[in-house]
Parts: structure tokens; C-alpha cells; sequence
């Protein structure tokens, strides 16, 4: 080996190993600033972040990609709690919820299928008390919720999807989620991206996500965006992202025989994250019982851009499963 490559790899060691550096730091601070705002369950082993308040018929929310938990509690899911007993979980890998066993770790680059979240998610719910839940997913979230019902048809009261993946999309997904998913991207990539990324490229990402609209004030202080920017939860939500459609093209083919509860889907027709004419209007004609809310002129945050209607989608959902008037 050449003197030149040496120095080469030795620089390109240190630098990785200064990036852990700065990396663990933003980290550190990121749990102190953003604690843990719910309880844990102990799922065999793997550790479960859920908020529960509330009373009533029970309901759960699950937030989408690169999210977690808080963006259901910045403002909707208090506007439940009068009505029901929500529940909002962080998916595995997010927030303050572990990885199932399996993944996570430098060397893999597979992520949990919705199916696999869903389980675990259950079993949390099950050591709960939860029953025949009306389930709310945005986005990713979405496709769990559909797994969900999937999974536990008979004990799930309804389905409600905002801006929710369903169906297999045509094209490419961003070359980030390729980069952060793999095992080398994960051993040098993601540490850069969590010891450097600036809070304006945040801002200029979230905004993108809520385009047209903004987001709400408070929202970026509230989200805990360094939550989703430490080292596993990159890796957790590119790995997930990444392997996604291939999990969709299977669980589509089950919908119309399975998926017999009511479904209300909220979509907007700005949408240009998870379009509408993709996802949305296809499983309508897919699933006998699903009705869809298209909001005019809202993006990607239906639940943010327009609460009223989700609301009215949660409480029409839970309605026609006969779990309140």
C-alpha cells in the first residue's frame, strides 16, 4: 500500500471518527431537549414509546417517515382526547421506540415492513387494554394502519389514512434513502448528516413537506427534528423507506378480501409526497368500504393544514364501526 493511500485512509478514519464526535454530541443534546413524553411497554424485549390520554372508544395514531409521535401531539391529538382514549405510538426505530430485533447496526441494511411494525405495535397495544381500535396512519403511517388491518382485521373497528401510503408508485424514491439505507452510507453519510446538517436545511425540508402550506407556529420547536437527524433513526427511516414498495405490492393484493372494515382516507390534491392519484384514489376502488376526503389545495400535512377535516374523518370513521354515536 502506498504511502499516499495511507494517509488517505488515515484521514478519512479520523474524519469519521470526528463526525462520531460531533454526532454523539447532537445526539446528547437532542435526548435532553426532546424526553420521552409518554410511557414504554416492554414488547419480548423490544421497548415501546406510547402517549395515551383520554377516555372513550379507543384510537390510535402513527405518525409517518423521518416523524415521530410529537406530530400528532403538537395539536390533534388533544383535540381527540374529549372522545376518545388515544393512543400514539412511535414506530420502531423513531422517537423513543427501539428497533425490532433483527436490525438496526452498522452492517444491516433491511428495514421492518409495515406488517412487522404493526405487530409490534399491537402486542403494545394488547398489554394496554386496547380493543378494536379505530386506527390513524399519515403517510408511511398509513401503510401500517393498512397493515394493521391486515393483521387484525376482525379487532380493528376502522382505518383512517392522511395522505397515506397505500399502492406501488411509479419511479424512483430519492437517492438519500439508497445512501442512508446501505451499510457504507450508514458508516459515513449519516454521521456527516447528523453532526452538520444545518437548522436552515431542516426548515427548508419541513417546508417542503408542508408546501403548499406552512408549517404551524411552534411546530419545529415542538417536532424535535434532532430526534429524527440521530444516527439510528436515519438509518431506521431510510432502510424502512427504502424497502418499502416491494412490501406494498404484496399487501395491495390483500386489501379488497381482507380490509372489510369502514376506511375514511384524507388526501390532499397538492399532495406531491405521496400523490393522490397514486395511493388515494386507487384504493377506492380497491377497498368496497372506503370513503375519501379530497382536501383542495392541501399538501402532505392534511392534520396540520386542515384539522377540522381529519377530525370529521376520524369521528365518521368511528360512526360507521358502531364504537360511538
Amino acid at each position: 500500500m502506498s504511502l499516499v493511500l495511507k494517509a488517505s485512509l488515515l484521514l478519512l478514519v479520523a474524519l469519521i471518527a470526528g463526525c462520531s464526535v460531533l454526532a454523539e454530541k447532537r445526539e446528547t443534546s437532542a435526548r435532553k431537549t426532546y424526553p420521552p413524553i409518554g410511557q414504554f411497554v416492554d414488547v419480548d424485549g423490544t421497548r415501546v414509546h406510547v402517549w395515551v390520554k383520554g377516555t372513550g372508544p379507543d384510537l390510535v395514531l402513527i405518525h409517518g417517515a423521518g416523524g415521530n409521535l410529537r406530530d400528532f401531539t403538537f395539536a390533534l391529538a388533544e383535540q381527540l382526547t374529549d372522545r376518545y382514549r388515544v393512543f400514539a405510538f412511535d414506530r420502531p426505530g423513531h422517537g423513543w421506540t427501539d428497533r425490532l430485533p433483527g436490525y438496526g447496526g452498522l452492517g444491516n441494511t433491511k428495514g421492518e415492513s409495515p406488517l412487522e411494525q404493526a405487530a409490534l405495535l399491537q402486542k403494545a397495544a394488547d398489554i394496554l387494554g386496547v380493543k378494536r381500535p379505530v386506527v390513524v396512519g399519515h403517510s408511511y403511517g398509513g401503510a401500517v394502519t393498512l397493515a394493521w388491518g391486515l393483521n387484525r382485521p376482525e379487532d380493528t373497528a376502522a382505518l383512517v389514512t392522511l395522505g397515506g401510503v397505500s399502492n406501488p408508485w411509479p419511479g424512483d424514491l430519492d437517492r438519500l434513502y439508497t445512501v442512508t439505507s446501505s451499510a457504507i452510507g450508514g458508516a459515513t453519510v449519516v454521521p456527516l448528516i447528523t453532526a452538520f446538517a444545518p437548522e436552515a436545511r431542516i426548515e427548508n425540508a419541513l417546508a417542503s413537506i408542508f408546501s403548499p402550506q406552512n408549517p404551524p407556529e411552534g411546530y419545529i420547536d415542538y417536532i424535535g427534528t434532532d430526534l429524527s437527524l440521530r444516527r439510528g433513526a436515519l438509518r431506521a427511516n431510510g432502510q424502512q423507506v427504502n424497502s418499502l414498495r416491494p412490501h406494498i405490492v404484496k399487501m395491495e393484493k390483500r386489501y379488497a378480501d381482507t380490509l372489510t372494515m369502514p376506511i375514511e382516507i384524507v388526501h390532499g390534491t397538492a399532495d406531491t409526497t405521496v400523490p393522490i392519484n397514486v395511493h388515494a384514489e386507487k384504493l377506492i376502488t380497491q377497498v368496497a368500504g372506503a370513503r375519501l376526503a379530497r382536501l383542495k389545495g392541501v399538501g402532505h400535512m392534511p392534520q396540520h393544514a386542515n384539522a377540522s377535516e381529519v377530525l370529521a374523518a376520524i369521528d365518521r370513521a368511528a360512526t360507521r364501526a358502531g364504537v360511538r354515536p
